[in-house]
């Protein structure tokens, strides 16, 4: 048996991200994840991608050559399902087989042995798991990313309320004044007070209304 590795690679040939395949399952619908293989070396490296459920997924390519320090993508699809799994845990694994080849080699010239162990050939292994995600717990986990990655948009909602809070405030303290103006208008019984008392209410009014229009109107940013 070679070397097992993980998916993050560490000094081995290659490297894989992400540490594991990860798909959106819904019913009879595809759904595809994509592997980025990286080759940590000066040499051309081969691999060859395994599955235990061969017939589910599609892999392209399954096998190809990567040049020195280069790196390719590999494209993973679960085909559709007609049913779900038991409680949606997957077993299905999946196994890259990597090994030095001579320099300028071609993925057409590959022998049918390149990947047997044997004459002290060394091929190394990383081993993926598989893991079904629902569509609302990939939304909700790409949500949390988005907020965690995206400090400004925080910065920005919270500003908006702050401002909508002092918008607020200062209607509350205009319709305090107004109901002031209005008892000592009653105590005074002034008929002279009133044509001024009643321009000074027109123009709170004005300001209240303005005020709340901009308070409501004001659309909060979405995450």
């Amino acid at each position: 048996m070679g070397p097992v590795m993980t998916a993050s690679g560490g000094n081995q040939l290659i490297s894989v991200q992400p540490n594991d395949l990860k798909f959106i399952f819904e019913l009879e619908k595809p759904s595809f994840c994509d592997l980025k293989v990286v080759n940590n070396t000066e040499h051309h490296v081969a691999f060859k991608v395994k599955t235990t459920s061969p017939k589910k997924y599609l892999v392209r390519p399954n096998t190809s050559v990567v040049q020195p320090w280069d790196s390719t993508v590999i494209r993973v699809t679960l085909q559709a399902q007609k049913e779900y799994p038991p409680d949606m845990q997957c077993k299905d694994k999946f196994l890259l087989l990597s090994t030095i080849v001579p320099a300028h080699t071609d993925v057409d010239a590959l022998v049918s042995d390149t990947f047997n162990k044997d004459n002290g050939k060394v091929i190394e292994e990383c081993k993926l798991k598989v893991f079904y995600m629902s569509p609302n717990s990939a939304s909700e986990d790409e949500g949390l990313r988005s907020s965690i990655q995206s400090p400004d948009s925080n910065s920005a909602l919270q500003r908006l309320k702050d401002e909508r809070d002092a918008t607020v405030r200062q209607t509350t303290q205009l319709q305090q004044e107004l109901d002031m103006l209005k008892r000592r208008r009653h105590r005074k019984g002034d008929s002279g007070f009133s044509i001024t008392f009643a321009v000074f209410v027109g123009l709170i009014g004005i300001m209240v209304g303005f005020l709340l229009n901009l308070s409501l109107s004001s659309p909060l940013p979405t995450e």
